[in-house]
């Protein structure tokens, strides 16, 4: 007997109302085909938080039938809070399956599992790495399809966001687009995809490669999510992996508009957008050079005029169309994306 379709009650506990922590909640709530019909979050219950209904308890919840407990949060060092453990263990006993994009796997835990064995509960571990990963064998280098990385000055700044607003541009448009989802987030999204910053560092080249393999098959222009940065003292690792393992033909360089430091890390200055663009090309491939596309920003907290400002500064600085996808469509990064590669032959139509 099959499942029933999905239906969500995202688990946000203290976290619903910060977008950074709570980032997952609010990607799934934006992007994801399937229905969110509760949140769960103690601090606002009674509340409503785009339409749907905040409560308090997994009981609460159970009025608006969901199928699927979603752990919609980020939590440092990605591992569970102690209360949170009732948290999950009330929602496998009442029969929902889990799907959870932390470090910690729910389907390592004994007591868990036997619990979800018990009530016919699945536990799906977002982040768990697929078995049988490796090195690059060079496949990325003979796909047809062509391939998009979104890059960034930081972390946490929106690469997910504007891989997600070009892919949906381009469907609308009735290219064969597809998002290659790279983390916890973008996985719950599209429902495929390799954490790859749970991968082994030697592999993570390889998971970029069986990624990218995997999007060709589903259509012709590919947008991985970015990971990380090059600049950052702590995640640059993962940055690299993927645009070596993915060889993409272009990238959008995504960039927190007036950041001028990495977040957390004082003293860690955010150069001029020009000097990233460089950056980003010296890093490429060298069996595949690709060039930044266009420059997306997050103009979040910004008057609309101060938005207008920004944007303006950025294509001053670097010369190449600039826009933020969410606020203003991403029409103009896709035509800038579209014009910088050959989408018959994956080849630069130009260098500049």
């Amino acid at each position: 007997m099959s499942k029933p379709a999905k239906r969500y009650l995202i688990l946000a506990e203290g976290k619903s109302a910060d977008p950074h922590y709570g980032k997952t909640a609010r990607g799934v709530l934006r992007y994801s085909a399937h229905p969110t019909v509760a949140i769960l979050d103690s601090v606002r219950a009674g509340e409503t938080q785009d339409g749907i209904p905040v409560v308090g308890t997994v009981n609460d919840a159970l009025c608006f039938n969901p199928t699927t407990a979603l752990v919609g949060v980020a939590t440092q060092g990605g591992r569970f809070p102690p209360a949170w453990r009732e948290l999950l263990r009330s929602c496998v006993a009442k029969g929902l399956d889990v799907e959870n994009g932390l470090h910690e796997f729910l389907s390592d835990d004994p007591e868990l599992a036997d619990l979800a064995a018990r009530h016919g509960s699945e536990l799906r571990d977002l982040r768990k790495p697929p078995a049988g990963l490796n090195v690059p064998t060079g496949e990325n280098l003979e796909l047809d399809a062509q391939v998009v990385l979104t890059v960034g000055s930081d972390c946490a700044i929106g690469k997910m966001t504007v891989s997600l607003e070009l892919d949906r541009e381009a469907r609308e448009r009735g290219l064969r687009s597809v998002f290659v989802p790279t983390g916890q987030t973008g996985i719950a999204i599209a429902g495929w995809g390799i954490s790859v910053d749970a991968v082994v560092s030697d592999f993570l080249a390889g998971a970029a490669e069986r990624l990218v393999v995997e999007g060709a098959a589903r259509g012709d222009l590919l947008w991985v999510e970015g990971q990380g940065a090059l600049l950052h003292p702590a995640y640059s690792g993962v940055t690299l992996g993927l645009i070596h393992g993915s060889a993409p033909h272009a990238y959008v360089l995504c960039h927190q508009a007036g950041a001028t430091e990495i977040e957390g890390f004082l003293g860690h200055a955010i150069p001029p957008l020009s000097e990233l663009v460089e950056l980003h090309e010296r890093a490429s491939l060298t069996a595949r050079p690709a060039r930044v596309a266009c420059v997306a920003l997050n103009t979040r907290g910004l008057a609309e005029d101060e938005a207008q400002a920004a944007v303006a500064e950025a294509e001053a600085d670097t010369g190449l169309p600039a826009d933020d996808p969410v606020r203003f469509g991403a029409g103009r990064l896709l035509e800038a994306v579209l014009e910088s590669v050959d989408l018959r032959t994956g080849t630069l139509q130009a260098e500049r």
